[in-house]
């Protein structure tokens, strides 16, 4: 066996056993609300136990794949997020062994388990680095980047425990609605893994040509109906479907169509799962936070990116900023993904600010925790796939 095919097989046993692990923690806080200590313990460590063999495979499958490639396995968008999810696991075992909180494992193993299966969607050949690529500073900014996202991650987890927990379901308001909503944008993520697997079993493609920013032409293959086109695209493949509108050059309108249809598929299995359960997801998640101590997961909330937020700020920042001036001689471009580094990290420091000088705990703090949360992960999948720019590649 190469290594390419056991990083492949190393990453599958990683992505069984957190879910294995998700259940195992489920077992550890059903043992919590019944107050039984020493079965308790016993889901616990048996949960943590797997979680940590998980991890082992997880980074397995990193080492075994940096072997193969002969570079640092974060190059582009199924590297970068599969090492996105091991390392949100490695924070929460980091925290799990400070705080043990079984309600943390029980949120943060399926976040990290639909990156997975989100990175999964993207093509997993290894290929050689582009010029850009080929420097150190590509393995420093991108690892420590995404470390800082996973400890960050972190504190969104304990945020929307502790929302949860403590916002009325009963009552219809503003707060519900929201939380509601939260529950809709991890369907969206589900549905991308759907609607791409679907297309995929239905062997759908098709091809057009269009032209690109520098005005030259380019052929790109669809492997989901094109509801977008490409500038002035025209279609190669016989009946190919027609694009409802042409996008300009500055979106990249075969990964808007990806995200659309992520959308739709995710909106549809949201509305079944309702119409099924017969109540909003917040309420069937409640009770597994009922146990979970408010004040602790406000704490880990704000210890997550006080120890977060400082790496984040080295890693997609800084080391950022030495890397771009050593690939295109300059520190900073305005490219999207910079941009969206730069909101991320002003979001944070606005979250400390209120944090320590306006005494924002509580719910607020949690809000702010999920809502840093969902910028990260805006960056990462809409400003990845949607926009054009020097980090296209990735």
């Amino acid at each position: 066996m190469d290594m390419a095919s056991l990083s492949s097989n190393l990453l599958f046993i990683a992505f069984v056993a957190y879910l294995v692990a998700t259940f195992l923690f489920g077992g550890a806080v059903k043992s919590s609300n019944a107050q039984t200590t020493k079965s308790f313990d016993r889901w616990g460590k048996l949960a943590i136990t797997v979680t940590i063999i998980g991890f082992i495979a997880n980074l397995g499958y990193f080492i075994t794949r940096w072997i193969a490639a002969g570079h640092a396995p974060v190059s582009n968008l199924f590297e970068f997020t599969t090492a996105f999810g091991m390392m949100i696991v490695g924070a929460f075992i980091l925290i799990y062994y400070i705080y043990k909180a079984p309600a943390l494992g029980l949120f943060a193993l399926p976040i990290a388990v639909l990156i997975i299966a989100y990175a999964s969607m993207f093509p997993k050949e290894i290929s050689p680095l582009i010029p850009a690529l080929k420097s150190y500073w590509l393995t420093i900014h991108v690892i420590t980047a995404a470390m800082g996202e996973a400890i960050l991650a972190i504190s969104a987890v304990a945020g929307l425990i502790y929302l949860l927990k403590n916002i009325d379901l009963t009552k219809k308001s503003k707060e519900r609605f929201w939380i509601e909503a939260v529950m809709y944008v991890l369907f969206i993520v589900v549905g991308f893994v759907v609607s791409t697997v679907s297309f995929s079993v239905a062997n759908y493609s098709a091809e057009y040509t269009y032209i690109s920013k520098d005005e030259t032409q380019h052929t790109i293959e669809y492997t989901m109906p094109a509801l977008f086109g490409m500038n002035e695209s025209e279609a190669i493949t016989e009946n190919a479907f027609e694009p409802y509108v042409e996008m300009p050059p500055l979106v990249n309108a075969k990964k808007l169509t990806s995200v659309v249809w992520s959308i739709l598929f995710g909106t549809v299995i949201y509305l079944l799962l309702r119409l099924i359960l017969r109540k909003r997801i917040s309420t069937l998640l409640q009770p597994l936070t009922k146990k979970s101590n408010s004040q602790l997961m406000d704490e880990i909330g704000y210890r997550a990116v006080l120890i977060g937020f400082p790496v984040f700020t080295l890693g997609a920042l800084i080391f950022a900023m030495i890397w771009a001036h050593e690939a295109w001689s300059r520190f900073w471009g305005w490219d999207p993904k910079e941009v969206w580094a730069l909101i991320t990290w002003l979001f944070y420091a606005v979250f400390l600010h209120l944090r320590l000088t306006k005494g924002w705990h509580g719910k607020k703090s949690a809000w702010l925790a999920v809502i840093g949360f969902i910028i990260i992960m805006f960056n990462l999948i809409a400003v990845n796939l949607i926009i054009a720019g020097l980090h296209s590649y990735a």
